[in-house]
């Protein structure tokens, strides 16, 4: 999966989660927090999953 598609579907269900405390299906204070929680539950989707910070060394570098 894309990480543009990733980020959509995250954006997706904290959209979902503001829908369901609209009309009382879900408490106010969970949805509150709940962007926050699906954030920490999926940090790929946000972070990314592309670790490049060491792989640009050089020779002369390391």
């Amino acid at each position: 999966m894309k990480q543009i598609h990733k980020a959509l579907l995250l954006a997706a269900a904290m959209i979902g989660v503001a829908q369901l405390a609209i009309f009382d299906i879900i408490p106010a204070g969970f949805a509150q927090w709940a962007p926050l929680a699906l954030l920490a539950i999926f940090p790929g989707a946000w972070i990314g999953s592309s670790r490049r910070c060491g792989s640009n060394r050089t020779a002369a570098e390391g």
